[in-house]
């Protein structure tokens, strides 16, 4: 009772409502009593609610009288901070929140729409947000301690989560929980207005035509969301292998395997790589290969499959633009622990990658399609480009009172000749 009358007259708290510090206090009341030998021979549904009438009884001894509404708000916040992840449940739960930022114990931020505002909760401590963590790292057989601050981690559910701890971080545990992309159509991206119908009957032929594409894009511009609509033009008779760092793909074929990277485990080994699978992923009958992202020495391994045979493979990269795309494809393949000179990685890039899409994100946290491009130059000349489609800011858009639009470029015969191979109209893509 005192607790409660304090919180409202310092106003932490407005009459009825419920205070971090409250939820804290009757968090450790609970610990204090529960039998955690008993609590884990129960199921997680069992748990919850063995946790929830205890909560009950404790605020029934101990709090103010409250409404059913209040009682229940406080009940739930308390079982899911001592049981589940604490305050960011309600955030997980939130479909509108794209990613979740925790920077330290007192702060937290939610991209919502590609806008960045602050969540409105806060942890208790520094120790309740440090729980947290470690329920996080052990559901994926991790540590994460002052020895080994850094780690990568998933949730069952599929978010990315990445956590960096003191004495790296001058701000206590920094956390960042990156959501699992709702898989989207290609027609739903038309009526968000990342893309036109044209383009979509351009990328259909890419598609059909088993052209290799390159999808790039700066962070958060939509590359997998991008990536996995895309996957939705392949013809469902084919056998498609995905590789991904953390599973994020969500292809409706029939054939589809996908291949997830492991990290080391707390020995530091047993890891399984990106460049692991993309090597074993050859031996294994693919139609197509989807590399969620390359970042590494994986880059020469994906080239050669594309130049040896594995047509109509798909893949993305952080880059700022097209041409820039290139060029981190020439510096990630040389990271390859053979010895290549940037001449030899070019005459691979220039043999394999044919179409470029590169996406943007405008001010306002819209993704588009900036643009499509051509790769035309051969062997081991300089990379030249021929845009096929470029995002013009003064356009008016395909959506009505927006702008910004694709505006159209003719296909260089190199293009137009592949197709045509494919039995695909050139009309389709004028």
């Amino acid at each position: 009772m005192g607790l409660r009358n304090r919180l409202e007259r310092e106003g932490v708290v407005a009459p009825g409502g419920v205070a971090d510090e409250e939820v804290g206090f009757y968090r450790r009341r609970l610990l204090d009593g529960v039998d955690l030998g008993e609590l884990s021979a129960l199921d997680p549904q069992q748990r919850r609610a063995r946790l929830q009438r205890m909560v009950a009884d404790i605020i029934s001894r101990e709090g103010p009288l409250r409404s059913t509404s209040q009682r229940s708000a406080l009940i739930t916040r308390v079982v899911d901070a001592a049981l589940g992840l604490g305050v960011l449940e309600p955030l997980l739960a939130d479909e509108s929140v794209t990613e979740i930022m925790i920077n330290g114990p007192g702060e937290v931020w939610v991209e919502r729409a590609g806008r960045l505002e602050r969540a409105g909760v806060t942890f208790t401590d520094e120790a309740e947000l440090r729980q947290t963590v470690d329920r996080i790292v052990a559901g994926v057989n991790r540590r994460v301690d002052e020895s080994s601050p850094m780690v990568d981690a998933r949730l069952p559910t599929g978010e990315r989560v990445n956590v960096i701890l003191p004495p790296l971080s001058l701000l206590g545990p920094v956390v960042t929980i990156r959501r699992f992309p709702r898989p989207y159509s290609m027609a739903e991206l038309v009526a968000l207005g990342s893309l036109d119908e044209p383009a979509v009957a351009l990328l259909r032929a890419v598609v059909l035509a088993r052209c290799n594409v390159l999808i790039s894009g700066g962070t958060g511009t939509g590359k997998t969301t991008f990536l996995n609509a895309m996957s939705g033009l392949i013809p469902a008779h084919e056998r498609i292998v995905t590789i991904e760092d953390a599973a994020e793909l969500s292809l409706q074929q029939p054939h589809v395997i996908p291949l997830e990277a492991r990290p080391a485990n707390v020995e530091g080994r047993n890891q399984v790589t990106i460049r692991d699978l993309v090597r074993n992923s050859l031996r294994m009958r693919p139609d197509r290969i989807i590399v969620g992202e390359v970042r590494g020495g994986e880059t020469l391994d994906m080239l050669q499959a594309m130049n040896t045979g594995h047509e109509g493979s798909l893949a993305t990269v952080h880059a700022n633009s097209a041409h820039d795309a290139l060029l981190r494809l020439e510096t990630l393949g040389s990271m390859s622990e053979l010895p290549i000179a940037f001449e030899a990685i070019r005459d691979q890039i220039n043999g394999a990658i044919e179409v470029i899409v590169h996406l943007r994100r405008a001010a306002d946290g819209r993704r588009h399609v900036d643009e499509v491009a051509a790769l035309v130059s051969e062997h081991r000349d300089a990379y030249r480009l021929v845009p096929l489609a470029v995002h013009d800011a003064a356009r008016p858009s395909h959506l009505p009172g927006r702008r910004g639009g694709l505006v159209r470029h003719p296909a260089p015969p190199a293009l137009r000749e592949r197709l045509a191979r494919a039995g695909i109209a050139l009309e389709e893509v004028a």
